[in-house]
């Protein structure tokens, strides 16, 4: 009997080894992100690494980065190099990681990867973004209220419906303060490229644009703005220590809260690969930056009622009736658009100069 009971109490002394041993071995939660540009420029990625270096504070996370990584066989490679190196969670952030983190988690599966903006999932793959339609809308309304011409230029990456959907909303918050205006899009088929991004800014400037914003990672389009006297709203953080003299606001991001949740339902064994997240204003993903100095007390106090509306869920944006750019309407009256139409938006409003190409 003696000897029954003492080995039943080895047995569980070995048990609570292995556990403790097991938590030890997860105490810390490995975290690695892919960047599609330099962190330090102020732009997306930016945005992006002030979450990391949010998370990175709480006291079981350890995570590291890799950044101006190129979509496609470079992004593959580099998302492989955080998983065989043991970490937990890897975070892809630009919209052409979608296929290579594909490929990679379908060999880890006990790796949890987080694209972002994408579509595709795995059993342990899936997609986090955040309503940044929201936030457009808000400095679009800025934007229309702020125009003497009446033309706002737009600096646009890639035609995908994240960058469309961004560019409508804006429009609508534009038109909805200032029915003349007209939103003009330049793309310039890049995320990152400072100069072509400034450039493609001057040609709008030269078409009379008086306000210029963008879907871009860097500040080359509130610099070239600035440089020529007149507005810029800016993208992913606050721009105005580019540009304090042009800068209005900007459509910013703040990751935190999203990353936040991410890691502590992997630290809990919760996490989910098919919950897709999206993330609005309400949950602290999506804001505008503080207003510049030279926007009028009236113009702030008219969008930030409109932001009080989305935050408390009274403004859906996209409610009919809305028209597209050949004045059809594509939103009947009474009709909101639904997450699934808006993740696939593949039309301009009516007031966008430009084509969908």
């Amino acid at each position: 009997m003696r000897k029954l009971m003492i080995m039943v109490i080895v047995a569980a002394m070995s048990v609570m080894m292995a556990t403790v041993a097991f938590a030890d071995a997860k105490k810390k939660v490995k975290v690695g992100f892919v960047y599609i540009s330099p962190v330090a420029d102020a732009g997306y990625s930016y945005a992006q690494d002030q979450g990391r270096l949010a998370i990175d504070k709480l006291p079981y996370v350890e995570s590291s980065f890799v950044e101006s990584v190129a979509e496609g066989t470079d992004s593959e490679r580099v998302v492989l190099n955080f998983a065989r190196k043991g970490y937990d969670v890897i975070f892809g952030t630009s919209f052409g990681y979608m296929d290579p983190m594909v490929k990679v988690s379908k060999k880890f599966p006990n790796v949890a990867f987080m694209h972002c903006s994408g579509f595709k999932t795995t059993p342990n793959m899936t997609n986090y973004f955040g309503r940044m339609y929201q936030a457009r809308y808000l400095t679009g309304m800025v934007a229309g209220m702020m125009s003497k011409s009446n033309i706002i230029g737009y600096v646009a990456a890639f035609p995908i419906p994240e960058v469309i959907r961004g560019i409508n909303a804006f429009t609508l918050g534009a038109r909805a303060v200032n029915p003349k205006a007209t939103v003009r899009v330049v793309w310039t088929k890049t995320w990152y490229d400072p100069a072509l991004e400034k450039d493609a800014a001057i040609s709008l400037l030269d078409m009379g644009a008086d306000v210029i914003t963008q879907h871009q990672d860097s500040p080359g389009p509130q610099e070239a703005a600035q440089e020529r006297g007149k507005y810029s709203i800016g993208y992913n953080s606050d721009m105005a220590r580019l540009a304090p003299k042009s800068h209005l606001t900007a459509a910013v991001w703040n990751w935190a809260p999203l990353f936040t949740n991410v890691v502590e339902q992997v630290r809990d064994g919760v996490w989910q690969g098919n919950e897709s997240l999206w993330w609005g204003m309400d949950q602290g993903v999506v804001d505008i930056a503080p207003f510049g100095s030279m926007v009028p007390q009236n113009v702030q106090d008219k969008v930030n009622a409109a932001k009080a509306e989305i935050v408390a869920g009274n403004n859906a944006i996209f409610v009919g009736p809305l028209k597209n750019q050949a004045g059809k309407v594509i939103i009947p009256a009474g009709q909101t658009l639904d997450d699934p139409k808006l993740l696939g938006m593949s039309w301009f409003v009516e007031g966008v100069v430009g084509n969908t190409e």
